[in-house]
């Protein structure tokens, strides 16, 4: 049996911190795995992955503490489904705007009778022969809270059975606010949006998240216990960067 430590964390009320990856290299995975992270995201629904490249970077990412999660190109039962059946332990579904999406999303990931995920994965066979009797309840699922809509149907989306809770992505958030975050206007605006979702994730007992980079620490300190902290372009170009002014350059 594999243990979700990073849910299991996010359950006893202590952040989990995970970075996204979206290069389509799978061993960066593994390094930074092995850097501390309780989570690495795979980034399908922007990165450069398929089928197989995910399957490769779920098992480097194996190789050390962190837990493989993968965020999937759509709310779509069968992509759902395919990156689970490479090894995924967490699933984070873009654009889910209603309690109807959510439902759809929550049915795809966990087998019957908590929903309807079907038998049959070949690339999750070195999670052990008992993986079928204990994903459901290792299983993480967030949902992207990402829209004017997702906002103001919040408690709807969040009270869906199956949902562990959400990732709110605050640039597209800003960008459906019709807002700019470079303002302070606009960043109000998108920090009171962000807050009420995080009430709402108190009120209904679900675990709230946020993708983040050099401000994860400010989300956690407000509350958020699913947050990313950058990308792993983001981590090389701020490392590249350090590098080079320390040259002068």
């Amino acid at each position: 049996m594999r243990i979700n430590a990073a849910k299991r964390r996010m359950l006893d009320g202590k952040p989990a911190i995970g970075v996204v990856i979206g290069m389509g290299a799978p061993i960066v995975g593994e390094y930074l795995s092995q850097m501390g992270f309780d989570f690495i995201m795979v980034d399908n629904q922007h990165g450069i992955w398929d089928d197989n490249s995910s399957m490769l970077a779920f098992r480097s990412i194996y190789t050390g503490p962190a837990v493989p999660m993968a965020r999937v190109r759509q709310n779509d039962y069968y992509a759902i489904g395919r990156l689970l059946d490479r090894g995924a332990m967490g699933i984070i579904v873009p654009m889910v705007n209603s309690a109807e999406e959510a439902e759809a999303a929550a049915f795809a990931v966990r087998y019957p009778p908590q929903g309807g995920r079907s038998v049959g994965c070949v690339g999750a066979n070195f999670l052990g022969e008992d993986y079928g009797q204990w994903i459901n309840d290792e299983v993480f699922l967030a949902v992207q809270i990402e829209s004017v809509q997702a906002v103001e149907q919040a408690e709807a989306i969040l009270s869906v059975d199956g949902v562990d809770g959400c990732w709110i992505g605050p640039g597209d958030l800003s960008k459906s606010m019709g807002v700019d975050r470079s303002t302070p206007e606009g960043e109000r605006a998108v920090e009171e949006a962000v807050m009420h979702v995080l009430d709402v994730c108190r009120k209904v007992g679900k675990i709230p998240g946020i993708a983040a980079s050099d401000d994860a620490p400010y989300w956690v300190e407000k509350g958020f216990l699913f947050v990313t902290a950058g990308t792993d372009l983001w981590h090389m170009q701020l490392g590249a960067r350090e590098s080079l002014r320390k040259l002068g350059r």
